[in-house]
């Protein structure tokens, strides 16, 4: 009985892991394989900002507290399952100086364009590759993710 169940989370392990520039969906295999070029100097992509439509993200010098609780409640309901506001890693990694090291254009546009993110992006490569579970896109609102972005920044110390 041990061995099925062991056998069956490799095969979810699997399908969740899945590397889908190998699947067969034409569009995504398209923009899974234009990452190599991007990547190899094509200047429309700034890995300071990731891919997706936030090319500035203006940050007020102190803390929106009003953004900053909105955003705790979209932490508590969509990603503290998997995230811990300490540099621990759960299932994601921890958000303790999430601001600090990265630009908040990369980390709004990875909140709310993960797929394509994960598929472009080398900084969320390489971080798939440590947490070995793809992030699920959790289709937040743009003024949910900037409220979660003010919330990281509280969490980070801001004021």
């Amino acid at each position: 009985m041990k061995k099925l169940f062991i056998i069956a989370g490799l095969i979810v392990f699997g399908i969740a892991c899945g590397n889908q520039k190998d699947s067969p969906k034409g569009d995504e295999n398209k923009s899974a394989e234009t990452s190599e070029s991007t990547e190899n100097g094509n200047p429309s992509y700034d890995p300071n900002r990731g891919e997706g439509k936030y090319t500035s993200v203006e940050l007020g010098a102190s803390l929106d507290q009003a953004k900053a609780t909105e955003g705790e409640k979209v932490y508590g309901v969509k990603c503290s399952g998997c995230h811990k506001l300490t540099d621990e890693k759960l299932v994601g990694p921890g958000w303790k100086g999430v601001t600090g090291r990265h630009k908040p254009e990369w980390i709004m546009n990875f909140i709310t364009n993960t797929d394509e993110m994960l598929n472009k992006d080398p900084k969320a490569q390489a971080q798939l590759e440590i947490c070995l579970v793809r992030m699920p896109n959790q289709n937040l609102s743009d003024d949910e993710a900037r409220n979660l972005l003010e919330f990281m920044r509280k969490n980070d110390g801001v004021k």
